[in-house]
């Protein structure tokens, strides 16, 4: 009896082992691993290497994986280590994983199915039945060592060639099914081989046992690219294509001075072969779907910053953007993703052949990390934006880095993203009809023709008018400005302070503001937010506790607005405040939307008449 291989694959998959080694063990980067002292022998150099699926001891020779690491360190046992890394990891260790030695055999038995028919069909690639599908090889510029390497084949007409080869061999139909190498009928009877007519490419898991099959059909039939369907082995959303070869590059000895093998993931499987063949053998595909959490957790395991190389056509870039919604919420400081974008009409397998390897070479070394191009991808066919446009992109914009759940990463990625839009998008200053000089001081506004407003409006008009007091605050609320839906007038004052801020242009005071825009076309739609009507605060109020005072109303506003998200934001904040040990100053930042929270909490939600 034992734990089912499977789910302890994946638990191990979804554990990184430099995160729960660094939590016992001071670990420092060593090229792409990790290195400390060991914690089972005493020693003052380290000799203890972390890898991304075990470690070692040069010094006293211990060695494991992440399960044998707890068991040793802490004492346990093989379940309890299984159940307190299942637990951390979000994991639950089922009762029927506990298998009998017939469902052990069954499953062996599976491996066998799939062993048998690669032996099938890497033969009958060399028949004159397989012919064509040898030529279309070759014709792409494969060698016979590279088809041998990776056991390509050939699936034949599909009248059932394949199951009468394995039932010499006592494999029957349903076998085949378990495998999927059989279509089911709507009763799970079995009824047909699902790969006739194709190229046919072994998938391997990370540890280079055969999983399933993919498949191509030549000429022009549909679908293109076949993969076997979910089975007891093979979860495609878990695997990625040339893992087990790539994996093993990546982590080999290299000479002094030879280039470091970088993990590059393609499009397709005669992407990654052709890859190989030229020398790239980092090179991996996910499995006829867009990438998956599951594969990208694996890939960081591989190497904290792999490469995504995307086909340089609309369906590529669209590709790149899904790839970096996917992977924002999973990024870390030391978990990030280089993006390379090939030239229009090319992908890696026709660049290898008609640029060559030194070309494709420079192409990844000169990949960008995913904050220089997410802008390009998230702004993509937008050119001289009006107010509207602007607003919704930097709405998207804001939204997309709040994606990161690192709050320190998620500032970067939203300044990063920022100083782009304000530098590609740069609001056009234009002067008014006014003579210029100073403009008047806040007890003399000149007033604008007034304008009537809802409720709604009066909040929001609020919210700008207190920022227009007091521009210190913008970049407190930025990205919460950013994230409010205002009216095209409130719009325009919004962007005119979001401009001034990421260019550093920002004045100190409300008095200084208002000098700078003198003269300006921005003068009339600032001059109607501040003489629109009264505002919740005395402005003549010089106290130390005014401050706090404004930050709390502007919350309150906000929160009026927006309730529900400001709710969340606010729980998630010292939530996380508390998770990551805050330190003062951080608790004063948040008091302000504490305590406007709380005021909506208790009913004051049409303060003022609002």
């Amino acid at each position: 009896m034992g734990i089912e291989s499977g789910f302890l694959d994946e638990l191990r998959a979804r554990t990184p082992l430099a995160s729960v080694i660094g939590r016992r063990v001071k670990l420092v980067r060593s090229g792409r691993n990790w290195k400390g002292c060991c914690p089972f022998h005493g020693e003052k150099t380290p000799s203890f290497y972390v890898y991304d699926d075990h470690f070692h001891c040069f010094g006293c020779g211990v060695h494991g994986d992440v399960i044998s690491f707890v068991m040793q360190m802490e004492g346990k046992n093989f379940p309890e280590a299984v159940e307190e890394l299942a637990t951390s990891a979000g994991m639950a260790v089922p009762k029927d994983t506990r298998r009998t030695h017939e469902e052990v055999a069954h499953s062996q038995s599976l491996e066998d199915v799939l062993a048998q028919t690669q032996s099938v069909w890497s033969q009958a690639l060399y028949t004159p039945a397989g012919r064509a599908g040898l030529e279309y090889l070759l014709g792409r510029g494969l060698t016979r060592q590279t088809i041998e390497e990776f056991g390509l084949g050939w699936a034949g007409d599909g009248r059932g060639g394949l199951t009468n080869a394995l039932a010499a061999k006592n494999i029957t139909p349903q076998m085949m099914a378990e495998a999927g190498l059989m279509r089911l009928d709507d009763e799970g009877r079995p009824k047909g081989e699902l790969f006739w007519g194709r190229v046919t490419f072994p998938i391997r898991d990370r540890k280079g046992r055969l999983v399933s099959f993919g498949g191509r059909i030549l000429g022009d039939g549909q679908p293109k690219y076949l993969n076997g369907p979910e089975t007891a082995l093979f979860s495609k959303r878990r695997l990625l294509f040339g893992l087990d070869k790539a994996r093993a590059a990546v982590r080999a000895p290299r000479p002094k001075g030879a280039p470091v093998t970088d993990l590059v993931v393609v499009e397709g499987y005669m992407d990654v072969i052709a890859l190989h063949q030229a020398g790239f053998r980092g090179a991996v595909a996910p499995l006829g779907t867009a990438l998956t959490p599951e594969q990208l957790e694996v890939l960081w395991q591989v190497d904290r910053a792999p490469i995504l190389c995307f086909d340089g056509d609309g369906a590529g870039r669209r590709a790149a953007a899904r790839a970096a919604e996917v992977a924002l919420p999973l990024l870390k400081a030391d978990h990030s993703l280089r993006l390379c974008l090939l030239p229009e009409g090319e992908d890696p397998d026709s660049l290898v052949r008609s640029r060559g390897a030194q070309v494709v070479g420079e192409m990844f070394a000169t990949a960008s990390p995913l904050a220089d191009v997410l802008f390009d991808l998230l702004a993509g066919g937008v050119s001289n934006p009006g107010p509207e446009e602007r607003a919704a992109l930097r709405h998207k914009l804001v939204e997309t880095a709040a994606l990161i759940p690192d709050k320190a990463l998620a500032s970067e990625y939203r300044s990063t993203l920022l100083d782009r839009f304000f530098e590609t998008f740069r609001r056009k200053k234009g002067k008014g009809n006014g003579s210029g000089g100073s403009f008047p001081s806040r007890s003399s506004v000149v007033e604008a023709a007034p304008i009537q407003l809802d409720a709604v409006q009066e909040r929001q008009r609020i919210l700008l008018a207190l920022l227009l007091h007091y521009p210190e605050m913008v970049p407190e609320v930025e990205e919460a400005l950013c994230r409010l839906n205002l009216s095209d007038a409130f719009s325009d004052v919004r962007g005119i302070l979001l401009d001034l801020s990421a260019e550093g242009a920002l004045p100190e005071t409300g008095d200084a503001l208002l000098s700078a825009l003198a003269g300006q076309d921005e003068e009339m739609l600032v001059q109607r937010v501040l003489t629109g009507g009264a505002l919740p605060l005395s402005f003549e109020e010089k106290d130390s506790s005014l401050a706090v005072a404004v930050r709390t109303q502007w919350w309150h506003f906000y929160g009026l607005l927006n309730f529900s998200q400001f709710q969340q934001q606010v729980e998630h904040e010292v939530a996380r405040f508390w998770q990551n040990g805050g330190d003062s100053a951080e608790w004063k930042r948040l008091q302000p939307r504490l305590e406007a929270l709380a005021r909506l909490k208790r009913g004051e939600m049409e303060e003022h008449g609002l």
